[in-house]
């Protein structure tokens, strides 16, 4: 087992975000690595635009693992990725976080039923993991399938997500937002109020927030 798995139940953000690689365009992430082995960060460059996007990256990704953070900003740059494997990704970046769905039901929004072994083909060729969440698609029968970071880390980034409350409610406005937002986190302890999903929220008389626009 790697000597910084991820605990099933508290990763450590720290050791983690030590491990990512990341590397961009002026459009956007382009890869997302995860090294299991000794040695440092690959040395890339931090100025200009693809520095501000690999910062912006680096903080959105401590926040998440910390679970302060249920989506991300950052854009990706998916260009060099192969048009059905493109698809498949913008597909699951849809998929709520918290939740799962099937490399069948990805074929099947697709308009390809049979195509589940090849939409698993694109989710282990994911450039962008975590940013994109592949580790929210399983198999039919619930298993966990595969993923390129290892299926431990997998099942810890799926507990992770499930232990997490992914929208906060501002008790005086009544408006609600996905944890990480920027209104979100100007919101008073004692005013925040937590929902599992947005149909709760939207049941307790609350709207969603223009700007990080939850589901």
């Amino acid at each position: 087992m790697d000597q910084i798995a991820l605990q099933l139940d508290r990763p450590n953000p720290a050791d983690l975000l030590a491990r990512l690689d990341l590397t961009a365009s002026p459009a956007g992430i382009t890869r997302v690595s995860y090294r299991r082995g000794p040695g440092g960060p690959v040395s890339v460059p931090e100025t200009g635009r693809i520095g501000k996007l690999l910062r912006q990256a680096r903080e959105e990704l401590a926040e998440y693992f910390a679970g302060d953070r249920t989506f991300f900003g950052i854009p990706v740059d998916l260009s060099r990725v192969a048009p059905f494997d493109r698809a498949a990704l913008d597909v699951t970046a849809q998929i709520p976080y918290g939740e799962v769905r099937s490399y069948k039901w990805i074929a099947e929004r697709l308009g390809k039923p049979d195509a589940a072994r090849a939409v698993g083909g694109a989710m282990a060729g994911n450039p962008v993991p975590l940013i994109v969440p592949c580790h929210r698609v399983v198999k039919t029968d619930g298993g966990l399938g595969g993923y390129s970071f290892g299926l431990v880390q997998k099942e810890a980034l799926l507990n992770l997500e499930r232990a997490t409350t992914p929208y906060v409610g501002c008790a005086s406005t009544r408006i609600f937002c996905r944890k990480g937002c920027a209104h979100e986190r100007r919101i008073r302890e004692g005013g925040r109020i937590h929902f599992a999903s947005g149909a709760d929220a939207r049941t307790s008389g609350y709207r969603p927030c223009n700007g990080c626009r939850p589901a």
